[in-house]
């Protein structure tokens, strides 16, 4: 349904050392540059944006949630976020609520938003 999704940051240097750690598990990395813009993704596709622009405001917390292919990519989405200066907010484990084989983490980046790996598949 969603083709990308973008939002402000405070704090490039920052901002990007935590998503370059954090993703990296994930398979994702920087793809593209573009004025105060970075672009993640896999494959060469830009499909999560962050950008530091001057005088543009944080309109709020926002929760992203990106794809993992396996539950230990999920664990290792967790731990690198951490060490890389984001904050718990639910550690790797299922999540019934949701569904039987949701397995999902959460941390809090830089700027106060809600990041989470899910996998839905079965151990």
């Amino acid at each position: 349904m969603l083709d990308h999704i973008g939002f402000n940051i405070s704090d490039m240097k920052r901002s990007r050392a935590f998503y370059d750690a954090a993703l990296q598990p994930l398979g994702i990395a920087p793809v593209m540059e573009f004025g105060d813009w970075v672009g993640y993704g896999r494959n060469g596709k830009p499909e999560f944006w962050i950008g530091a622009q001057k005088g543009a405001r944080l309109q709020g917390v926002l929760h992203v949630a990106f794809s993992a292919g396996t539950r230990a990519e999920v664990d290792r989405f967790y731990e690198a976020a951490l060490a890389a200066g984001g904050h718990d907010n639910g550690a790797p484990g299922i999540r019934e609520h949701y569904h039987p084989d949701y397995y999902g983490a959460f941390v809090i980046d830089p700027d106060g938003h809600n990041i989470e790996a899910v996998c839905h598949l079965p151990e």
